[in-house]
């Protein structure tokens, strides 16, 4: 039997009203994929592990959902574009989930190369670094509108990146990742890293 993490069923429950049966639909299809599919919470964001492994995510915003694969070019393909950090687009219905029936050979797949021991691709690319994390859409936008943060955090390590993003993402509230937003474009454009107050010491 498949476990279930308790954060993810909190995550769920917390985002947007519209999302929610996304999130529960693919939650349930990816289960029903294998019963050795684990469930954690990775960079803010639900994940799903198979044998140890990055298998899938998915994620809840203010305007849409994303489910995304780890491997996405190898399992969707080279020419998929990855739109709102997902493998499908940005989601705003459960309409724009695959059916049970296209998702089921795109998750054998996936369980596939990782039986196999195939890496991602942007490990192999970076010796087994991880690839550097994404801005979530609406941190991207307002760096977009900030030049000295954006260029900042265009230099910073995908480590430095993690920290900013990985602190968004976490926010439960959207007044408070609408603060956090603020604060980082602030701090970054000043050239500061996320735990600047305690590198100082």
């Amino acid at each position: 039997m498949s476990k279930h993490d308790p954060r993810i069923d909190a995550y769920i429950a917390n985002a947007a009203e519209f999302a929610r049966p996304i999130l529960e639909a693919a939650r349930e299809r990816v289960h029903a994929a294998s019963d050795e599919i684990d469930e954690t919470i990775k960079w803010g964001m639900p994940t799903f592990v198979y044998r140890g492994k990055i298998l899938c995510g998915i994620a809840a915003f203010k305007q849409h959902a994303s489910f995304g694969f780890w491997q996405h070019a190898l399992v969707v393909g080279e020419g998929t574009p990855r739109d709102g950090m997902g493998s499908f687009g940005k989601m705003t219905s459960i309409k724009d989930l695959p059916s049970k029936a296209k998702l089921a050979p795109l998750l054998e797949k996936a369980m596939a190369l990782i039986d196999a021991g195939t890496p991602p691709a942007a490990a192999r690319k970076t010796s087994a670094q991880k690839p550097p994390p994404q801005a979530p859409d609406d941190f991207a936008a307002a760096l977009k509108g900030n030049d000295a943060a954006r260029g900042t955090f265009e230099a910073f390590s995908p480590s430095q990146k993690r920290e900013y993003v990985e602190w968004i993402v976490e926010a439960k509230r959207e007044e408070t990742r609408a603060r956090r937003i603020a604060q980082a474009l602030e701090w970054l454009a000043e050239g500061k890293q996320r735990n600047w107050k305690y590198q100082r010491r």
